[in-house]
C-alpha cells in the first residue's frame, strides 16, 4: 500500500460501492493517490436494475466510460393501476443538446454498469477484505495546520491518509463515529427489485410508474450484459420492522398484480425469482446538515440514504464523488484550512440538493403507501383528474435536477 502514497495526495475511501468507485475515479483524474477499502471479498453492486439520469452518465463519460449502448433511454409515464396516464415526464431539449445525451432516465442492470466502472480502476487501488472500523486524527505538534488521519481496520492494522471518505453505506462505521448514531428508521415501505429479458409488444423507450391505493408497480427498459435488452421492474408495498416477509414472493406479487395493466403481470411471469429478484426493506435517517468533520467526509448513503421514490440513490452517490473531488481539485491535502474550505464548498453544492431529494422521496413514500383508504382514494382522484401530480414532479424533482445538470458546464459538449 505504501507505493504511490504521497503526503498531501492520500485519499482513503471506506466502502467499495458505486459512490466509493466514483469518488476514487474522480480523485485519480485529478492526480491524487487513492486507496479503496471494501469489507467484502469482492466489490459488488447490490440489487437488480437501476435508473441513471443524464448528469450521472455525463460524469461516468468524463471518467472514461464508453457511452455506446450504456443503457436504454426512457420516456417516463405516471399512471394508475389500470393504465390511465396521469403525467409524462418531459425531456428537456436544452439539457439533451448541451450534454449530448438523449432523454433523461436510462435503465441499466446494476452489475453491468458497476462492472464497467470497476474496469476503469487501476490495479493496486482496491483492497477487498478490508473493513474500516474507525479513524483517529493526528496533529503535527510543530504545525497546527498540518494533520493527517489514521484509518483503522477490523484486523487491527492501521494506515495514514490525508482525508478519509465515508462511502460505506447506510450503516457506515465511519459516519457513525463522525456524526453519531444515525437514528435509522424503517420508512414503512418494502421494495421488490427485479429484472427479466425482453418480452414482445411493449413500446420501445417506454417506462411506467403506476399506483393503486397502496402499491406501486413500475417497469423500465434496460440493457444488461452483452447489451442484451430487457426490463427492470419493481413493486413497492407497505411494510414495517415487525411485518412478516411473504414466504412465497412470486405468489405474493402475483396476487398483488393480478388486476394490473399489462405488461406488469407478463414481466412477473418472465422473471426467475431464484436469481432475478431482490427484496429491500427501506430505512432512512434524519437529514444531516454537515457531511464533514476534520479530515473525514461522507458521500452517498453514508450521509443521505435515499428511498426508491427518488430513483436516484446510486446516481447521487456517483455525483457526490465527482463534486467532492472537484471541490478539492489542486489542494495540498496536508493543509487543514484548504481541506476544510474544499469540504465546505462540496457541502454548499450538495447538502441542500441531496437532502431535498431525500425528503421528497420520503414524503412520496408516505403519501403513496401510508395514507388510510379514504384519504388514498381522494389522493387518487386528484392525481387521475387534475394536473397536481405533474406540478409536484416538475417543481420538486425535475426542475432542481435540470438546474443542477445545466451547472455542470465542464461536462457539456456544446
Amino acid at each position: 500500500m505504501s507505493q504511490n502514497w504521497r503526503p498531501g495526495k492520500r485519499v482513503a475511501i471506506a466502502g467499495g460501492g458505486p459512490g466509493a468507485i466514483s469518488t476514487g475515479l474522480a480523485f485519480m483524474k485529478r492526480g491524487y493517490d487513492v486507496r479503496i477499502f471494501e469489507r467484502q471479498p469482492t466489490c459488488e453492486a447490490i440489487g437488480g436494475a437501476v435508473l441513471l439520469s443524464i448528469p450521472v452518465l455525463a460524469i461516468l463519460r468524463a471518467y472514461g466510460l464508453n457511452m455506446d449502448n450504456v443503457g436504454s433511454y426512457t420516456r417516463t409515464t405516471f399512471a394508475n393501476k389500470w393504465g390511465k396516464e396521469r403525467v409524462q415526464l418531459p425531456f428537456n431539449a436544452e439539457v439533451e443538446r448541451r450534454m449530448g445525451i438523449k432523454g433523461w432516465h436510462y435503465g441499466v442492470l446494476r452489475s453491468t454498469i458497476f462492472g464497467k466502472m470497476l474496469s476503469l480502476v487501476p490495479e493496486g487501488v482496491i483492497y477487498t477484505d478490508h473493513e474500516v472500523t474507525g479513524y483517529e486524527e493526528r496533529w503535527d505538534s510543530d504545525d497546527e495546520n498540518n494533520s493527517s488521519v489514521q484509518v483503522k481496520f477490523n484486523n487491527g492494522r492501521t494506515m495514514m491518509a490525508d482525508i478519509l471518505v465515508a462511502a460505506d453505506g447506510i450503516r457506515s462505521a465511519v459516519s457513525r463515529q463522525a456524526f453519531g448514531d444515525p437514528g435509522l428508521i424503517h420508512t414503512g415501505i418494502r421494495v421488490w427489485l427485479a429484472w427479466c429479458d425482453q418480452i414482445p409488444d411493449v413500446p420501445a423507450h417506454h417506462g411506467v410508474i403506476s399506483h393503486d391505493w397502496q402499491y406501486q408497480a413500475s417497469f423500465f427498459p434496460m440493457l444488461r450484459e452483452g447489451n442484451r435488452p430487457g426490463f427492470e421492474w419493481w413493486v413497492v408495498e407497505p411494510s414495517g420492522e415487525d411485518k412478516p416477509v411473504p414466504a412465497d414472493p412470486k405468489a405474493h406479487l402475483t396476487t398483488v398484480l393480478k388486476d394490473w395493466a399489462q405488461p406488469m403481470p407478463r414481466l412477473l411471469d418472465s422473471t426467475d425469482f431464484s436469481s432475478q429478484v431482490y427484496r429491500w426493506e427501506v430505512y432512512n435517517r434524519p437529514s444531516l446538515q454537515k457531511w464533514s468533520t476534520g479530515r473525514v467526509v461522507g458521500v452517498g448513503d453514508a450521509v443521505h440514504p435515499v428511498s426508491p421514490y427518488a430513483a436516484y440513490g446510486m446516481g447521487m452517490a456517483i455525483e457526490d464523488g465527482y463534486y467532492l473531488a472537484r471541490a478539492l481539485d489542486g489542494v495540498d491535502l496536508r493543509d487543514q484550512r484548504a481541506v476544510a474550505a474544499g469540504f465546505e464548498l462540496y457541502e454548499q453544492q450538495r447538502v441542500d440538493y441531496a437532502n431535498h431529494h431525500m425528503e421528497f422521496a420520503r414524503f412520496s413514500g408516505s403519501m403513496f403507501h401510508r395514507l388510510p383508504w379514504p384519504l388514498a382514494k381522494v389522493r387518487d382522484l386528484i392525481f387521475d383528474y387534475t394536473p397536481v401530480l405533474g406540478m409536484l414532479l416538475k417543481k420538486d424533482y425535475l426542475q432542481r435536477a435540470e438546474e443542477e445538470t445545466m451547472n455542470l458546464r465542464e461536462l457539456q459538449v456544446v
